[in-house]
């Protein structure tokens, strides 16, 4: 792969990581791409074409698998300008009395363990290659803000996540590393499909709500990654506009 600006998508290919992979590839981008399932991966590295990409096995929740992962763009490539964090999973809907240890640890594992060790091992990249530096987005969601009903893994990650997002931003400035997070509500792909039949609200009724085309929020990360290192979205919020998130739910 030809080191021109190169972007690293983790759950890269399915839903909004794979539009976004899409979408960075016609701007410009080289791409690797990570997920649990090689096909996928192979699929949107197809779609992606004529842009380089190539598509990595990793679980983000393993450190082993998330050091292999670099390892191969170290090696490969030599260095990256782009981490997009967006590996993610809700978890099992269940009352917070009946959320079992390990429901819990799995959200825990993939949401917030990973964007960690995914952040670290770019880090190291970033800090050490030349010119110094990069980007890195963390997907976070509207449940950084307010939950859903019966969503306290899911919620509790991604409130986390703010956390991991302010304190890379931090921690990145000496090294040249901008971190920004994109909070995104009811993108269509797989996790929102059960919308369309109605999910729990607020006020324990049941009813389905709008969706976007997750093109826009593959949007939005192009503009955030085409800034130079000296610019930065900080937080930004994408989401479909007559969800039920602004006013009282």
């Amino acid at each position: 792969m030809a080191a021109a600006r190169i972007a690293l998508i983790t759950g890269g290919g399915t839903g909004v990581g794979r539009a976004t992979a899409l979408a960075l590839a016609k701007a410009g981008w080289s791409l690797v791409l990570a997920g649990r399932r090689q096909e996928p991966l192979d699929q949107t590295c197809k779609d992606a074409s004529p842009a380089e990409c190539m598509g990595v096995v990793t679980d983000v929740s393993d450190s082993a698998s998330v050091e292999n992962l670099f390892a191969r763009i170290k090696e490969r490539i030599g260095r990256l300008d782009l981490l997009f964090n967006n590996a993610g999973t809700f978890g099992r809907n269940a009352l917070l009395e009946e959320l079992t240890y390990e429901d819990w640890k799995a959200v825990v594992d993939a949401n917030l363990t990973g964007p960690f060790l995914c952040t670290r091992e770019a880090f190291k990249m970033m800090k050490d290659q030349d010119p110094q530096g990069g980007r890195i987005i963390n997907n976070g969601s509207i449940s950084a803000h307010v939950p859903r009903p019966n969503s306290i893994a899911y919620t509790s990650t991604k409130h986390a996540v703010t956390g991991l997002t302010r304190s890379t931003s931090l921690d990145g400035r000496k090294y040249n590393i901008a971190c920004g997070q994109i909070d995104i509500g009811n993108a269509a792909s797989e996790m929102t499909k059960k919308m369309d039949a109605g999910v729990p609200q607020a006020d324990g009724s049941i009813k389905p709500e709008p969706k976007i085309d997750p093109q826009h929020v593959a949007d939005t990360i192009v503009h955030m990654a085409s800034l130079p290192l000296d610019a930065n979205v900080q937080f930004v919020t994408v989401m479909a506009t007559k969800m039920p998130f602004i006013g009282r739910g």
